[in-house]
């Protein structure tokens, strides 16, 4: 039921300070820009597998100097890479990757869409790739964004077959060319006709030809496209553009320098119609493909013309004009976006500052939370405001806005009937190798549409203009002045478990807290759901909100299991659910939720030494997983790394990329060489590096890095010497610890090893050649280094017992030796 507030409406005049970032506004140029993509029908749509997969200087050009409506369709969310800045990895991964890519799209202006395919890590061949994805399921994605996109020309940015260098990379390009067949078909996917999409035919369908490392896939007698200009309304060129786009993928460390002057792009035809001169040969981008078009390109031709830098206001008259003109044409694709993009003009050249901010990051459902609503007219031009809703709390305000006045209202306005802010696509559990997600109309959406949403009815010049504003968190920081994020609605009550991964090493008692994320608890007990391979003594102790509880293998348990965390409320069992929220400064801040959960890992694990120096790298979990093992952890960095400390250490690890994300470290080889010399033990994991510094600076004798890898989880492992002390103590090392493994064996193994090195493992993917560098391993002095490109970093924190027991004997290495 609507609620009108009339009483408690507070209209003021307020001053308003200078923000530090703003939501998106234009400036004069940027109109200037949009109108000329006004008198523009004509969109294209570029599909790869990955964020950081798209040509970032094609889509500027595309959006910017051409003016088509541009897309890019990534079929995953890049869940699968490495991340250069913390600890994230698979679904958070994803989280960040996706808000990288929406920040790219922000810069080049083009649009985002995703399918509904999880990245499960790097992939040798295309048919692995779409039978994890579920082939059908991830085609009738692809389809459904060409349907509602609907194209004039497709782009893949890779070929059909191992020139792609990844299974995906290629199985991105078979699947567009499916779907491009397919979206035509009224056979294919009929169940989406009834979500107002229909078959769409693109005219054709390219491949971005390219020229990378040692593959070059151009020739002279392809399409070729000089795409490297310079746009003075934008005030860059297409690869100053591009650079900036691209660099917004900080997870991934691809940032790139600008570039500037001519550059070519190459295009083969795939499908569809020949083109020898251009991407949209013979297609009609003008008003004309819309029946009743033509009186308005020559509107909007006369108001490009007559517009003023110095005053956009002066096009207010012309672009409602426009506006009402096109309201007039027949329903289609094309009136329905050209309506958007004159609205937003209009709200452009206005000046008009509409603002829903809320004081708080967090809503609780179902709760109230108080909405500040200001808006300034910033032009000579009359408009005036007939009323404010915000999730279904409504005002009656009318007021005309006298130029640069500023007006607020608060409103206390409920959250009931609006859902948590769970990212769409996490909603359900997964599939194998995809999301899950019931909703036809969200499905390629990048993000959830706002938790809360402001809708301002304006009247401009005589026309009824609905904007909607999504409702944010405004807040002021003496180091960063104003700044917006998503506001983001909860449940009641969110809780966290610590640890998440518990390691039992026999029959030992071991004690799992569940904390409130709130001040105020539960207010009914909570409760342990688990396993009968564990004996889970409930609330062995409790406050209002720290629950304490204590768990036991059975014996002779060691099956991994899980144990939820629930409450009962109302005679209903509720799992409990933990709020994540991951912060970088150059994303908005992300929110999502998941089970209170604990794996529960038994194993008989035994560990020789206890003191480890760990040398963070670009971010994982392996401390923590250590620390479970019953190490005592030091976190060394350059401030306090020395002869003397390292000498206190039984092992120094260093994180993953370690080398790649420190320079320090090459300075420090001698030190690193004297400690091992000494008696220490040096275990390096996976970097990438592979200049001169690394292979002569991380271990004592020269190794390089390969891009090599095993992907497949389950592959077999021979052990190529058998008596190697790292395979006997102080645990036994079978075939048996290699099971269990997620995503992938290892990557990035060392490869041209020095003699002196002793190669343990030899693997392979199927049909591929052995491969015998992912664990090597020396003596040098009186101690031991070892480099391994295993993925440990992915393995313990999934609670994998054989890979704790692996690591276990690596670390025990020195205490094997006399000293």
């Amino acid at each position: 039921m609507n609620k009108f507030l009339i009483a408690c409406l507070l209209l003021v005049l307020v001053s308003r300070s200078c923000i530090a970032q703003t939501p998106e506004s234009m400036d004069a140029s940027d109109i200037l820009l949009q109108m000329k993509k006004l008198n523009v029908l004509g969109s294209v749509l570029y599909i790869a597998a990955h964020p950081d997969d798209e040509n970032t200087r094609l889509l500027a050009w595309l959006s910017k100097e051409k003016l088509y409506r541009t897309a890019y369709l990534s079929i995953t969310r890049g869940d699968g890479g490495q991340n250069l800045l913390g600890d994230e990895q698979g679904v958070e991964l994803g989280l960040i990757r996706t808000q990288e890519l929406l920040s790219a799209r922000r810069i080049d202006g083009a649009e985002q869409f995703f399918s509904r395919a999880f990245d499960f890590g790097f992939s040798k061949t295309t048919e692995e790739s779409l039978r994890l994805w579920n082939e059908q399921k991830i085609l009738s994605d692809v389809v459904w964004v060409i349907r509602k996109f609907q194209p004039d020309i497709i782009i893949t940015r890779f070929p059909e077959d191992k020139r792609a260098g990844h299974g995906q990379h290629s199985a991105s390009s078979v699947l567009a060319h499916l779907a491009f067949a397919a979206a035509a078909d009224p056979k294919q996917f009929p169940e989406q006709f009834k979500y107002s999409v229909r078959p769409w035919k693109a005219t054709r369908l390219f491949w971005n030809n390219y020229n990378f490392g040692n593959v070059n896939t151009t020739r002279e007698d392809q399409l070729k496209i000089e795409v490297g200009g310079f746009n003075p309304l934008v005030g860059k060129s297409y690869g100053e553009v591009a650079a900036e786009s691209r660099s917004q993928h900080r997870s991934q460390g691809f940032g790139i320098a600008r570039s500037y002057g001519n550059s070519l792009e190459y295009f083969s035809l795939t499908e569809g119609e020949k083109a020898d001169k251009s991407l949209m040969e013979n297609v009609d981008c003008t008003w004309k493909r819309v029946s009743g078009g033509s009186e308005i390109e020559t509107l909007i031709g006369k108001m490009i013309k007559d517009y003023d830098p110095a005053d956009p206001a002066k096009s207010l008259p012309g672009l409602v004009y426009v506006y009402k003109r096109i309201s007039g044409l027949p329903e289609g694709y094309w009136r329905t976006k050209k309506l958007a993009e004159t609205q937003k003009l209009i709200e452009a050249c206005s000046g008009l500052w509409l603002e829903a901010s809320v004081h708080q990051p967090y809503g609780i459902k179902d709760q109230t939370v108080p909405v500040e609503l200001r808006i300034v007219n910033r032009s000579p031009v009359q408009i005036s405001l007939s009323g404010i809703s915000v999730n279904q709390t409504d005002t009656i305000w009318k007021q005309n806005l006298e130029p640069m006045a500023n007006y607020s209202v608060s409103l206390s306005v409920s959250l009931a009937g609006l859902p948590i802010s769970q990212p769409y696509w996490l909603k359900q559990p997964m599939s194998t190798g995809s999301y899950n997600v019931d909703d036809q109309t969200l499905i390629g959406q990048p993000q959830n549409e706002p938790a809360l949403e402001a809708s301002f009815r304006i009247d401009i010049l005589g026309q009824s203009f609905l904007i909607k504003k999504p409702v944010l968190y405004d807040r002021t920081e003496p180091a960063r002045g104003e700044t917006f994020e998503p506001f983001v609605i909860t449940p009641e009550i969110t809780a966290y478990c610590s640890p998440e991964v518990l390691l039992f090493t026999g029959k030992t008692e071991k004690d799992l807290t569940v904390t409130s994320q709130d001040k105020a608890g539960p207010a009914s007990p909570v409760v342990l759901t688990g396993s009968p391979y564990f004996e889970i003594m409930n609330e062995v102790s409790s406050s209002n909100t720290v629950h304490n509880f204590r768990i036991t293998p059975v014996d002779g348990n060691q099956m991994p299991a899980w144990t939820w965390a629930t409450r009962i409320s109302n005679g209903k069992t509720d799992t409990l659910l933990q709020r994540r929220s991951i912060s970088y400064a150059h994303i908005p801040r992300i929110d999502y939720f998941k089970p209170v959960s604990a794996e529960l890992v038994s194993t008989d694990l035994k560990i020789k030494g206890t003191r480890i120096g760990y040398i963070e790298g670009a971010g994982d979990k392996v401390p923590d997983a250590l620390r479970e093992m019953g190490y005592s952890l030091t976190i060394i960095n350059e401030n306090n790394f020395s002869s003397s400390t390292l000498q206190h250490f039984d092992a120094v690890i260093t994180g993953v990329r370690a080398y790649d994300v420190h320079d320090w470290l090459f300075d420090k080889y001698a030190v690193l060489m004297d400690y091992i010399k000494n008696g220490g033990n040096l275990i390096v994991q996976y970097n990438r590096n592979n200049s001169e510094d690394a292979r002569t600076h991380i271990g004592p004798y020269p190794f390089s890095i390969s891009n090599g890898r095993v992907t497949e989880e389950n592959a077999a492992v021979q052990f190529i010497h058998p008596d190697n002390p790292i395979l006997h103590y102080p645990n036994q090392i079978t075939e048996k610890d290699f099971e269990g493994w997620i995503q992938e064996r290892g990557i990035y193994f060392a490869t041209h090893a020095d003699p002196k090195y002793q190669e343990i493992f030899s693997m392979h993917d199927t049909g591929e050649q052995d491969l015998q560098g992912s664990l090597i391993t020396t003596t040098y002095g009186k101690g031991n280094f070892t480099y391994t490109g295993l993925v440990f970093f992915r393995e313990l924190p999934a609670g994998v017992p054989g890979a704790y027991r692996l690591l276990a004997n690596l670390i025990a290495q020195n205490q094997t030796m006399d000293k």
